[in-house]
């Protein structure tokens, strides 16, 4: 069990499943039936719905609650759809959200809040909260499935599995490893300079660290500059007048102030960053900086909007089933955030899995543990995404994409996944 290869006409097939089983109403935290309907007397009982509780520790009125507003909306419409569709039978999937307001002083308060209300596993988007909570996660044998963890929250293995998105360091590797190799603009005759600027958060500082390691490895290749971190700030003059003469930088996530001061400084560089930086679109689109980030080249992990594919095009479809036409559109305006449903996809197939396994009645988060730790998901012919026993970032390829300011879009650069980079 455990091993998942879906063809794209096999996800055609389940986009186009119109005929939902619907389920319904449960209890209030307990595994309660989902259905109360009596049976004519001398038959046998109907069998009980088990209701698995998903606790989303997350974002929703601090610094982070713009880009997470679209993944608590990606993350409520695929369970409504494994819920109407009875993806997974004998279970009913039911949410309660916690917010975290982006504060790591509410991580532990917000777990303990979550298990209260019955959470089977725990979805957390913030990075630090892996790290915060792991002693916790082990001690109460408890999965949490991290969007972008910190590092040292998945070494070593243990109840911290990282969503779709690989490891920073990882993605930072594999974007300088193509950019040296194929950017018509890489330096001819000396090392790229390179350096960023971004709040001090988790993901950051790791792409960061990532992007140095990388260049202390190949000297011929680069040389990195400084990577500024800085608290929540929205000017940035003193990273702005230190970068400005570089080959290549990674801005902030949020990068719309930050790309106007370098812009009206004369900055040279190139952008360069990752998917996090597209969950910011929809403000570059508003504050109108498409020519600031103009050629910025940007790895992600799933395939773009302007594509199709299994996880883009399912996006398409929830989005069109459960949306009306206009907030269909504002959500794809604003970026990658929905795009955490490729994250929430692998999380909801690993239940998935592990009810097949052992059966609705005897699901807990140790046996969600073992089946987490054999799944993998095969997509376009090759392995997208795996965990093993000693293998907690699942990503195994990436895209390429560029920013296109004419256009106002996110084009591929290649049509072929990049093995993601392992060694620096």
């Amino acid at each position: 069990m455990g091993k998942l290869s879906w063809s794209s006409s096999v996800i055609l097939a389940l986009l186009l499943f119109i005929l939902p089983i619907m389920v319904g109403c449960g209890g209030d935290d307990e595994k309660e039936p989902s259905s109360t309907a009596t049976q004519p007397t001398g038959t046998a009982e109907p069998v009980e719905d088990v209701v698995i509780t998903i606790g989303h520790h997350v974002d929703l009125t601090g610094p982070g609650a713009n880009p997470m507003a679209a993944i608590v909306t990606a993350l409520d419409d695929m369970v409504k759809y494994y819920n109407e569709s009875d993806l997974i039978p004998g279970v009913e999937l039911k949410i309660e959200t916690y917010d975290n307001q982006y504060d790591p002083a509410k991580d532990i308060p917000g777990y303990e809040w979550l298990k209260e209300k019955g959470a089977d596993l725990i979805l957390s988007a913030a990075p630090v909260t892996a790290t915060t909570l792991e002693s916790r996660l082990a001690e109460d044998e408890m999965v949490l499935f991290g969007l972008a963890p910190d590092e040292e929250s998945l070494d070593p293995p243990g109840y911290v599995f990282a969503g779709s998105n690989s490891l920073a360091k990882y993605g930072s590797w594999t974007l300088l490893k193509w950019i040296a190799e194929n950017d018509p603009d890489f330096p001819k005759d000396r090392p790229a300079t390179l350096g960023g600027a971004s709040w001090t958060e988790g993901h950051s500082g790791a792409f960061f660290a990532g992007c140095q390691e990388y260049a202390d490895a190949h000297p011929d290749q680069y040389d990195w500059v400084d990577g500024f971190l800085t608290n929540y700030t929205f000017v940035w003059p003193t990273e702005v007048e230190a970068l400005k003469d570089l080959d290549y930088v990674t801005p902030p996530t949020m990068v719309t102030n930050f790309a106007r001061e370098y812009g009206n400084a004369g900055g040279k560089a190139k952008f360069i960053g990752d998917q996090h930086h597209l969950a910011f679109l929809g403000l570059v689109d508003q504050a109108d900086l498409w020519d600031e980030i103009d050629g910025m080249l940007v790895l992600t992990n799933t395939r773009w909007w302007n594509e199709e594919g299994p996880i883009v095009s399912l996006a398409k479809d929830l989005l069109n089933r459960y949306h009306s036409e206009d907030e269909a559109a504002s959500i794809i305006q604003s970026g990658t955030g929905y795009m955490a449903l490729s994250s929430i996809f692998v999380m909801l197939e690993i239940i998935k899995n592990t009810v097949e396994a052992v059966g609705p009645q005897n699901f807990d988060s140790q046996a969600l543990y073992q089946a987490a730790q054999s799944f993998s998901f095969t997509m376009d012919d090759i392995e997208m995404y795996s965990f093993s026993e000693t293998k907690r970032a699942p990503q195994n390829y990436f895209g390429m994409y560029e920013i296109n300011a004419a256009e106002k879009d996110v084009f591929r650069v290649v049509p072929e996944w990049l093995p993601a980079v392992t060694e620096p």
